[in-house]
């Protein structure tokens, strides 16, 4: 099949033969996105708005600062407290008035439900103040691009014979990116062809686990004086695979090889 911008990153990741080609798709586009906004993105108009409006999260707050370019990030974070401290000025008025609120109206009005409860008032109004906390662009950014590499998955899953082998060889996902790809497989995929579908992920998943499983125990023996002259086998890197396998790659070498 022909390929196309889509298709050659999911390709490539597929190649890996990595515990979760999803994974490394997600940190390759992750880390693509960050210096994307460390980059000439910075004087970007459009840009601008966007990060002013949504700013970053802590993890990739930490990483735009571990990219040693403090000079663009302290640009971002320029105009983002500036249009944050107009948002928080308005999250205080409400805060404020909910607080004068709380402690007015008769009891009677408040035991009736006629005026809402001092504790609602106050959660109402911190929770304008929170939402000022739980958007960031390059979270966007990765799960718009992610969406996309799902639906090109599922492409080359119908249309690439070789793919479809690759991927029902590999060595599994994690289980988030296997939970994703099991709730998008309806929409994707026909009636007769979702039971294989299914079949291939349960079996993938139950396999990795079980060798996961015997590495991670291999692992732990060895700290036996019993084992000590034991070849470690497949398991010094037991702790991270189990980790990322669990929860999505977090620890250990990156998935995607430096070239």
């Amino acid at each position: 099949m022909r390929y196309h911008i889509d298709t050659i990153p999911v390709w490539d990741a597929m190649k890996l033969d990595g515990e979760c080609f999803l994974c490394a798709l997600n940190r390759r586009t992750e880390l693509g996105e960050v210096e994307h906004y460390l980059g000439a993105s910075v004087m970007e108009p459009d840009t601008r708005i966007q990060v002013n409006k949504k700013g970053f999260c802590c993890n990739h707050q930490r990483m735009l600062y571990g990219m040693d370019n403090r000079l663009g990030h302290a640009l971002m974070l320029e105009s983002h407290v500036a249009e944050t401290r107009e948002r928080l000025a308005k999250a205080c008025k409400s805060i404020r008035h909910a607080a004068k609120g709380a402690s007015g109206g008769s009891l009677m009005d408040r035991l009736t439900g006629k005026a809402p409860s001092p504790a609602k008032l106050m959660e109402n109004a911190a929770e304008e103040l929170e939402s000022l906390t739980h958007t960031c662009i390059v979270c966007d950014s990765i799960e718009d691009n992610m969406n996309r590499y799902l639906h090109t998955f599922f492409h080359l899953y119908q249309n690439d014979t070789e793919f479809r082998k690759r991927f029902e060889n590999c060595k599994g996902m994690c289980l988030n990116h296997a939970a994703m790809l099991l709730k998008l497989a309806p929409s994707e995929l026909s009636a007769s062809a979702l039971p294989a579908f299914a079949e291939t992920i349960c079996t993938l998943e139950i396999t990795a686990f079980d060798r996961m499983q015997e590495d991670i125990s291999w692992f732990c023996r060895k700290f036996d004086y019993r084992y000590y002259d034991e070849p470690w086998k497949n398991s010094r890197d037991a702790v991270e695979r189990t980790v990322n396998k669990l929860r999505g790659w977090c620890v250990g070498t990156e998935p995607n090889p430096k070239e």
